[in-house]
């Protein structure tokens, strides 16, 4: 009995001592060292940027337009002397202009690049001179309380923020490239979509052509008020999507718009560059008769067709055949009686604050600026110091104190403004410069109060909100119609 117990002692430790082997292996004396290999870098700009792809028509290497060396591999060494941005418009001469000449020179001067109609209109209103041939030209006045410097910031700070000089404000549609990048390449987010060089679209478009400009109510587009009590949704203070820094209305698109026309199938880019005339109504209402046929309008038989440029869908055009625009063709224009609605924001109100305070603007924390909204939004909830009011300059990007914040009397699109123009034609007005500006130091002295220009603040423009005339279209204006005179009767 004995001897059986050792033996099944003797085969349980014999059994455990084979189990604690095979989990635990011999370790070899020494173990091979791995040798790592480097890792292997395609030379040039796609090494590291792999995921960037130039369309067909700019196949080229990236230091072509960039500069750069694209013969590094080092990152050092592959920036040096680079241009991050070769289509801006101190660079397009140079990069774009190689390939594209007449387009970059006659760009440069169109009204797109120099804003000076915009510019002199409102220089004008105020009485400002000289004349400007471009926005640039706008003096940095150093002398403050003056009128010249109160206007002169207006413009430099609030007014000119969307042009091709600057990328726009920090909304998500409203962020772009610079230069010909503005318009011809696209961004999502503030962020460069692809490397693809396109027409225009309207998304392109509405980058600049937003915030209650003509534009927006193309595609039917009008802003809310500022005032918390006119926006929705009226009570969160959750963060949510403003694509245009604002919630917008959506009233009815152009009829255009409507039938899938876009900017480009009336405005082409020899129009949008300065070369040809902009398009007017009867250049395809009553096509070929008073100019020559868009490249997109072609005749077929006695009807007349437009090709779109989005997807090449063809539309008839409609010729005028009611009586009335025989009637009072170059009496009226076009939109007196087809216009749906229009832009009716007065009067403007624009502070130039230097104060910290921001609390008398609470109702008002939406202002179509970016930078004015962060400073009123950090100096009335955040518990950290309040923030010194600044907002950098869109012409040279240099970062300046003081503050424009701006609000509207009313924000209408009903009751158009009809009136007669200087030149005899009954037209559509708004009231574009029916501006107030102010003005309050850091000592809370007020340097202006509601400063008003001597100019017109109504001005005629061209409501993008084509419709059906309706059927009592001559209400709009006949009262602005010179009566005849009865003839005299003869023998009298």
């Amino acid at each position: 009995m004995k001897a059986k117990i050792i033996l099944l002692i003797t085969l349980a430790l014999l059994a455990g001592t084979v189990c604690t082997a095979k989990e635990n292996p011999p370790v070899p004396a020494s173990t091979p060292s791995v040798q790592k290999q480097p890792l292997k870098r395609n030379l040039g700009c796609t090494g590291c940027h792999t995921d960037i792809k130039a369309d067909k028509n700019h196949n080229l290497a990236c230091s072509d337009c960039h500069l750069g060396n694209n013969a590094a591999n080092h990152k050092k060494n592959a920036h040096k002397n680079m241009l991050a941005a070769p289509a801006a418009p101190g660079n397009m001469k140079k990069i774009c202009g190689r390939c594209h000449k007449k387009q970059v020179a006659t760009c440069a001067q169109s009204l797109h690049f120099t804003l000076k109609n915009a510019v002199n209109a409102v220089r004008a209103h105020f009485s400002l001179t000289p004349v400007l041939s471009d926005l640039r030209q706008i003096p940095e006045t150093e002398k403050q309380n003056s009128k010249e410097w109160l206007v002169n910031d207006l413009l430099r700070r609030q007014c000119l923020r969307c042009h091709v000089y600057t990328a726009g404000d920090r909304y998500p549609y409203v962020q772009r490239g610079i230069g010909c990048a503005a318009c011809h390449l696209q961004f999502t987010d503030g962020q460069l979509k692809d490397h693809v060089f396109r027409r225009p679209t309207e998304h392109q478009c509405l980058s600049c052509h937003y915030g209650n400009h003509v534009g927006s109510d193309y595609s039917g587009k009008f802003e809310h008020d500022f005032n918390w009590e006119y926006r929705t949704p009226y009570t969160t203070r959750s963060r949510y999507l403003r694509p245009y820094g604002i919630e917008l209305h959506n009233l009815v698109p152009d009829i255009h718009s409507q039938k899938g026309l876009t900017c480009l199938d009336c405005h082409n880019g020899q129009q949008l560059s300065g070369k040809e005339k902009p398009v007017q109504c009867i250049t395809c209402h009553r096509a070929g008769i008073t100019s020559p046929l868009p490249a997109n309008v072609n005749k077929e038989d006695n009807d007349f067709f437009l090709t779109t440029i989005k997807d090449g869908t063809l539309h008839r055009i409609p010729q005028l055949v009611h009586p009335a625009h025989a009637r009072y063709r170059g009496r009226v224009a076009c939109q007196v009686c087809h216009a749906q609605w229009g832009f009716y924001d007065r009067p403007t109100h624009l502070m130039l604050s230097y104060l910290e305070d921001a609390d008398p603007w609470e109702r008002l924390t939406i202002q179509s600026s970016s930078a004015a909204e962060a400073f009123l939004e950090h100096n009335l909830n955040s518990d950290d110091d309040e923030l010194s009011p600044s907002m950098p300059d869109a012409i040279n990007g240099k970062q300046k104190p003081g503050i424009w914040l701006m609000g509207f009397t009313q924000r209408r699109w009903k009751d158009l403004i009809i009136k007669k123009d200087n030149d005899g034609i009954i037209k559509v007005f708004r009231p574009i410069l029916d501006l107030r500006l102010s003005a309050v130091s850091e000592d809370e002295d007020v340097l202006f109060d509601n400063l008003q220009g001597k100019g017109k603040s109504l001005l005629p423009y061209t409501p993008h909100t084509t419709g059906p005339a309706g059927l009592f279209y001559e209400q709009r204006f006949i009262h602005l119609l010179e009566k005849k005179q009865p003839k005299p009767i003869s023998g009298q």
